[in-house]
């Protein structure tokens, strides 16, 4: 009967184990969630922005110069806009290589739940040896 109980504890206490495992992969995926759905936002929100900028600034612009200069201006727009957007994506790109793994830190706790249970198993089996 102690060997019954005895595993019984042992299910109880890996099925804990797991509960709190599964409750924080539950919550990293609601915070990577969340990440996500702010950087969606600000992409949106800059794009609108940047978008309606561009058409004023590009119809001010040649509205001023168009009896001089309407193709160098129009160049020189062009170019500024593309650097504009390469130097964006480059942000994104550096934002979205920078951000932290996906389920560190349960992928963490299950490493230390793996070492303390092979810790206690080794204990148990040279403590049963003698």
């Amino acid at each position: 009967m102690a060997i019954v109980a005895s595993l019984a504890r042992l299910a109880a206490t890996l099925l804990d184990i797991l509960h709190t495992r599964l409750e924080l992969v539950s919550v990293e995926v609601e915070e990577e969630l969340a990440r996500y759905a702010g950087y969606f936002v600000l992409v949106l929100a800059a794009m609108f922005c940047a978008g309606i900028a561009v058409l004023l600034c590009i119809l001010l612009v040649i509205a001023f110069f168009w009896d001089s200069y309407r193709f160098q201006v129009l160049l020189a727009l062009i170019l500024l806009f593309a650097a504009s957007a390469a130097g964006l994506g480059l942000w994104l790109r550096h934002a979205l290589r920078s951000k932290p793994r996906m389920f560190a830190h349960t992928l963490a706790e299950l490493g230390k739940d793996r070492s303390a249970l092979q810790a206690e198993s080794t204990s148990t089996a040279s403590s049963a040896a003698d």
